[in-house]
């Protein structure tokens, strides 16, 4: 179940929910009851692409195709 993040605007305290996606957007209540929230916006740190396709490497081998590496 994905976990979101509030912000209550009236205590300025900042909390996490979990609940399933489809209720993302419902009011929550900040866990001093109060009722005045917005949900943050959260990064998400993702590795690499699976779209992209490797690189193939380059005849003459080396770092940078076999030019300058002794």
């Amino acid at each position: 179940m994905p976990r979101y993040e509030y912000r209550c605007r009236t205590c300025g305290d900042t909390f996490e929910l979990n609940r399933p996606m489809a209720e993302s957007s419902a009011p929550a209540e900040c866990p001093a009851g109060h009722d005045d929230t917005v949900k943050l916006l959260s990064t998400v740190a993702v590795g690499g692409t699976a779209s992209a396709p490797a690189a193939a490497p380059r005849a003459g081998g080396g770092c940078c195709g076999g030019g300058c590496c002794g």
